[in-house]
């Protein structure tokens, strides 16, 4: 048993040793400096609770990325999931070419995030981009998409929701092990389509639902890449694709500012939303998950 014990350890050291250097060090490090006022090139001087007081306070700009940050995850969570929902659904009623379409989709998730917002940046150009050439051709309002303030973040969830190839492919499977007697029955029963998505095919599949909007509040809390390419750190007009990511990595590598501790506040109040957002949505999931062995 012993040497059991001892391969078993020796088996997953690897993994042991990369999880301390690269996730538990810099996650604990990342706390203490949090609580310092630290530059890289000087050593670490501890100001206690300064910086995050400074950043519910003092800091003007804070606000207004967490703003947008909460702004651009409640445009772009549902219309996620819809959107990948209701792609699945196409494709678990395809006949022909399935396994094309399902590659199809899935393409985009698989692409680069940088090469993906450099694209989106030319389709939707607010001058010469495919979109609007082809609005202005049906005598349609052209928008700003990357100039207005109004546009900025509707253009973010655009290129996000385009990269929903992972979650269309999760609701895919659910929707395969949906028992198709149920449809059957239901269908004997006089009921139309829609009763029959709301009664059977939402509960079935509401477990990988909550797990996708899990995952997709916590990806849009953190949205970095799309807002970094296509509006630069700044945050494009008026700040208005300012995320707190962003800001987080405008303190800790922007010019002329190096604030490695108040940078480390940030992304410690960040992950304490997180937190708090992803408590709430277990506490009440009960309320609308349902899992075929549940016996509460």
């Amino acid at each position: 048993m012993k040497e059991e014990t001892i391969a078993g350890w020796v088996a997953i050291s690897p993994w042991l040793i990369g999880f301390v250097i690269f996730t538990a060090g810099p996650f604990l490090a990342s706390l203490y400096f949090s609580f310092t006022k630290y530059d890289v090139l000087n050593p670490p001087e501890w100001v206690g609770l300064d910086n995050y007081q400074r950043l519910l306070t003092r800091d003007r700009l804070f606000p207004l990325a967490l703003r947008n940050t909460f702004i651009f995850a409640i445009m772009y969570v549902p219309l996620h999931i819809i959107t990948a929902l209701g792609v699945a659904m196409l494709l678990d009623k395809a006949r022909h070419l399935k396994g094309v379409f399902r590659t199809a989709f899935y393409l985009p998730a698989i692409t680069p995030a940088v090469a993906t917002a450099y694209l989106w940046v030319w389709i939707l150009n607010p001058n010469d981009g495919v979109v609007n050439q082809f609005l202005r051709a049906l005598h349609l309002p052209a928008p700003g998409w990357t100039v207005d303030p109004f546009w900025t973040k509707p253009t973010i969830v655009i290129s996000s929701i385009w990269t929903m190839g992972a979650a269309m492919i999760m609701f895919l499977a659910a929707l395969q092990g949906v028992p198709k007697d149920l449809y059957e029955a239901a269908t004997l029963d006089g009921a139309n389509s829609w009763q029959r998505f709301r009664g059977i095919t939402l509960p079935l599949i509401s477990g990988v639902t909550f797990f996708v909007a899990t995952i997709s509040i916590i990806s849009s809390l953190n949205v970095f890449t799309q807002g970094y390419v296509m509006f630069d750190k700044d945050g494009g007009p008026e700040g208005s694709a300012l995320f707190v990511v962003m800001y987080l990595f405008k303190r800790a590598f922007g010019s002329g500012y190096f604030q490695m501790g108040y940078a480390s506040a940030i992304a410690w109040m960040l992950f304490l939303i997180i937190l708090v957002v992803t408590f709430i949505q277990f506490k009440f999931s009960s309320r609308w998950v349902y899992y075929e062995h549940d016996t509460r």
